[in-house]
């Protein structure tokens, strides 16, 4: 059958299956402010706290679906997707050259106007590249915006090296008493250390600088031989990474310091939880299911060829997981209305009700009742999946692409719930950027092609016994 054909008759059966519940939305209520990681980090048994990170919006009126009038090519999906992610790192920018807060970016939008968060920030610098190479923006640009980013981060309150997970975007000050963010430091460092390997000159003179200020070892529990999550002033330090998430960065990095090494012990001693979903691969997952605990750390070290001393393979680990989600999403299918083979990858985001770090799939916990799930879909679950399993991934965009709800100009808002008649109204900056970075690996490498050349990268996997294949 001729390829064209086979599609159109793809997205007419699409269309015909996704007709939206007239039932309105439940109201929402806005959070005031966060209360844990925006990342949606994995805590250990039992979980402290439900994450819910950024203010979310209350729904707008009920939307209805809008299927695009043609069917799209999935080419032309990935080129906005991709194009609508840069432009949310481009353009949400803080770009007054005479500002405290040049280059911080918006944690999302069009919510939570006037906050940055680092994590954002780190995404964006790793977009930058990718925006030269496409043609978005020119070289000189790009080394403009990443050097005065860096500028900003070096005049910045800092603890031990490591920032605040919220910040103003006018001054670069602590927002909404926020914590000191062991992970959303490293997810800013992994883009500071993009943003110098490829601009160089002051660029990665700047970046060496940040990178080298960072005392991991203040921020690890030589007890336990575990990092701890947050640290709050006044406070103290709060919760453990002891369970696999999205914190492998976080052990490379720390390795890899030349200034403040940690050594492999952190790596070998957060629990390595094993179970499988249905008759498939079993694989180390994380506490409430979550996908994106599996593309993360993925989105700029290609694990692919190195596997460590207790035999693992973090791609193969990710891959089953990946392939876990799909599987259930078809086994789900008659249950949701939102949920099956075009539409998975259960993530924290948000939802009907606010931003959720619950959202996942089995296995989760020690008893495979930690994950949520209540029919809402991130795309970006699936998306960034796309170096795992590509033709699902595809066919997942392709579906998103038809729903015009779900579209704007940062490509795919964060979520939908055809369950709720629910389309979120935002975009959220972790969510666009392993979008981006991912959908940028999948084409071509280029995020790997310049992380996995810096030596403090590749140290780190040294130092941790992580062996590359021959």
């Amino acid at each position: 059958m001729n390829k064209k054909i086979l599609w159109f008759l793809i997205v007419v059966l699409l269309i015909s299956s996704c007709a939206a519940p007239t039932a309105a939305p439940t109201a929402v209520l806005p959070q005031t402010a966060p209360q844990q990681e925006n990342t949606a980090t994995s805590t250990a048994v039992p979980p402290t706290a439900t994450p819910t990170p950024t203010e979310t919006p209350a729904p707008t009126d009920t939307p209805t679906v809008v299927p695009s009038p043609t069917p799209a090519n999935i080419a032309d999906v990935i080129a906005y997707e991709m194009k609508g992610s840069f432009d949310f790192f481009w353009q949400k920018a803080n770009t007054d050259p005479a500002s405290p807060g040049f280059g911080l970016v918006r944690d999302r939008y069009p919510g939570s106007d006037g906050i940055a968060s680092m994590a954002s920030v780190g995404f964006a610098l790793s977009a930058y590249p990718i925006g030269v190479e496409k043609g978005y923006i020119t070289l000189q640009e790009g080394y403009d915006r990443a050097n005065g980013t860096m500028d900003t981060l070096l005049k910045m309150d800092r603890v031990e090296g490591f920032y605040f997970h919220f910040v103003d975007m006018k001054t670069g000050k602590r927002a909404w008493e926020s914590e000191i963010s062991s992970i959303d430091s490293s997810i800013l460092l992994m883009g500071v250390l993009t943003a110098g390997e490829y601009f160089g000159g002051d660029v990665q003179t700047k970046a060496k600088q940040i990178y080298d200020t960072v005392n991991w070892p203040w921020f690890l529990d030589k007890d336990k031989n575990m990092f701890y999550m947050a640290y709050r002033p006044g406070k103290g330090f709060e919760g453990y990474w002891d369970f696999y998430a999205e914190q492998l960065m976080l052990y490379v990095l720390a390795a890899g310091s030349d200034t403040y090494p940690v050594d492999f012990m952190p790596y070998y001693t957060f629990t390595r939880h094993t179970a499988k979903y249905g008759e498939g691969q079993p694989f180390i997952h994380s506490w409430f299911g979550s996908i994106f605990t599996h593309q993360f750390s993925h989105a700029w070290i290609d694990f692919r060829d190195y596997t460590d001393k207790k035999d693992v393979n973090w791609f193969d680990n990710s891959l089953a997981a990946v392939q876990a989600q799909y599987d259930y999403a078809v086994k789900m299918q008659p249950k949701y209305k939102t949920l099956g083979p075009l539409a998975w990858g259960l993530s924290a985001s948000d939802g009907p009700d606010g931003y959720n770090g619950l959202y996942g799939a089995p296995p989760s916990g020690f008893d495979n009742k930690q994950h949520k799930v209540d029919d809402t879909i991130p795309p970006y679950g699936a998306v960034a999946s796309i170096i795992f399993l590509p033709e699902q991934a595809q066919q997942a965009m392709l579906n998103y692409y038809s729903l015009e709800k779900l579209k704007g100009p940062y490509g795919f808002k964060d979520a939908y719930n055809l369950s709720r008649n629910w389309y979120a109204s935002d975009v959220i900056g972790i969510d666009k950027g392993v979008s981006l970075l991912m959908l940028a690996n999948y084409e071509s490498d280029f995020v790997y092609s310049i992380v996995m050349k810096n030596a403090t990268i590749l140290q780190g996997l040294e130092r941790l016994e992580l062996q590359a294949k021959k």
